[in-house]
């Protein structure tokens, strides 16, 4: 009985765009003035899978950075918010394979130009670019399958 033959999914990358870009200085110009000192950066990133149609779906990043103070942490230094999204048309049946190209690949494409976006904000708000270490999106929804479902915050429609 011959084995049927595979298909690998077909990924495309219809377009990529900013959807929503903040940047705050609340403290400024006093701000500046701590740039010599290394602050407490905390990262929050969530990824929203939605369908459009039977093939073409919407996936975003929505990624937050706040610097503050280390001594201080309720000094805020600047806090940074984006949401960087991508259509894709993907050909694949399968949906546990589907779900993981959604939430895995797909923000893979996605994170090195949202990345480019945070640096350059953050140049761009005077201080040093805010250079993000890579994520691993496999690990991120290795651990929400693990968790609950009601609990998992990306959503697919």
């Amino acid at each position: 009985m011959p084995k049927e033959k595979q298909q690998a999914p077909q990924i495309i990358l219809n377009s990529q765009y900013l959807k929503d870009l903040s940047f705050e200085n609340p403290n400024s110009p006093l701000s500046l003035t701590k740039v010599n000192k290394q602050p407490n950066i905390q990262f929050n990133i969530d990824i929203n899978a939605g369908k459009l149609n039977d093939n073409n779906f919407e996936i975003t990043l929505a990624i937050s950075a706040k610097a503050s103070d280390k001594e201080d942490d309720s000094y805020t230094i600047f806090l940074t918010e984006i949401k960087y999204s991508g259509l894709f048309t993907i050909n694949e049946e399968n949906e546990e394979k589907l779900r993981e190209i959604l939430l895995v690949h797909c923000p893979n494409l996605l994170f090195p130009y949202a990345r480019r976006v945070i640096s350059d904000a953050t140049r761009d708000g005077g201080f040093p670019p805010l250079m993000m270490e890579p994520i691993n999106f496999y690990k991120l929804y290795q651990d929400k399958k693990n968790q609950d479902p009601q609990d998992n915050p990306e959503t697919i429609n």
